[in-house]
């Protein structure tokens, strides 16, 4: 397969992605930090098949709002706070899906991503668009270099700040912990949680 490359300012770029993701196709597409890999919630397989990444690690599910939350997990007074705080913006939540486990989630600070995301049903699986192991990719270019003939489509928006990571919480229990802490420094997230005690 050959990968297709588009402009995402191109008329019905947007549209024409999330039909690939409808199709069961890969799509690249550039968010706040990095660029992601998405697929439809049915075809996390071929994500992990592309990327060669390992089975055991999850992947995030990307929002096109935090109103989509209520509906995808048990939230916390906790989670509410933050999610109100920092998203849209580099803040990953760890929460717990109804007989289902934990999921972590997070709204990208990125028009274009959330956009697709919300053409999509509001909430995708995405995961950094680079083969395991492999450096991040910042441009659709550097997307290529690693997945050309992996993924279907590549939404070209530029190159993409890159930089630091999310902040990981997990909001799982009463007392959120940080998991990894990012771009959100631990003693912004604390202050936050402070409006929860």
């Amino acid at each position: 397969m050959k990968t297709r490359l588009l402009q995402a300012d191109a008329p019905g770029a947007v549209e024409e992605a999330a039909a690939a993701l409808a199709r069961g196709e890969l799509v690249a597409f550039p968010t706040d930090t990095v660029y992601g890999l998405a697929a439809g919630h049915d075809h996390l397989r071929k994500l992990y098949d592309a990327k060669d990444r390992p089975k055991d690690k999850r992947i995030p599910v990307l929002l096109s709002d935090a109103a989509n939350l209520e509906a995808s997990a048990i939230v916390t007074p906790a989670a509410r706070v933050l999610a109100r705080r920092f998203w849209p913006g580099p803040l990953t939540l760890v929460l717990v899906r109804p007989r289902r486990g934990t999921q972590a989630y997070r709204v990208p600070d990125h028009a274009l991503a959330r956009r697709l995301i919300a053409a999509s049903g509001g909430g995708l699986p995405v995961t950094s668009a680079n083969r395991s192991g492999g450096p991040d990719a910042r441009t659709a270019q550097e997307v290529l270099a690693q997945l050309e003939g992996r993924v279907a489509l590549v939404l070209d928006g530029g190159a993409t700040p890159g930089g630091v990571a999310s902040t990981v919480v997990d909001c799982t229990t009463d007392e959120p912990k940080i998991l990894r802490e990012g771009a959100i420094p631990a003693a912004r997230i604390q202050r936050a949680l402070q409006a929860v005690a």
